[in-house]
């Protein structure tokens, strides 16, 4: 599991770049981005699971968004290593990333496709 003051908060969105070509088969991200067999990423922080206008979700997705899913920093570390263990029955098939820094810098690369995303404070 990684740490929010470890590998994510040293994550560099470049490098994510580079590791987002495994996700790209089948996501979108930037200016004129359009659903491919995943739904884009634009502005994905801060949005309920399953929720994205004109996306057709499995409906294990729709149902994590409804339980309360909103993807974030944190619950994107817990989803990108093995995205069948937070939800099971997803229609994603990708396997996930294994390495913790993969997954802290494609975290960075999409948060820069997500400006409006306010993290919540610290808990103190």
């Amino acid at each position: 599991m990684l740490s929010l003051t470890g590998a994510m908060a040293q994550g560099d969105p470049t490098a994510g770049e580079q590791v987002f070509k495994k996700c790209a088969a089948c996501h979108a991200v930037g200016e004129g981005a359009q659903n491919k067999v995943g739904p884009v990423l634009n502005a994905v922080m801060g949005r309920t699971a399953g929720t994205l206008e004109g996306y057709n979700y499995s409906q294990a997705m729709k149902d994590a968004g409804a339980g309360g899913l909103v993807w974030t920093p944190e619950t994107l570390a817990k989803y990108l290593p093995k995205p069948r263990d937070l939800v099971k029955g997803t229609k994603m098939t990708f396997p996930g990333l294994p390495n913790p820094d993969d997954v802290a810098n494609v975290i960075a690369y999409l948060a820069t496709f997500s400006p409006d995303f306010k993290p919540a404070p610290p808990q103190q």
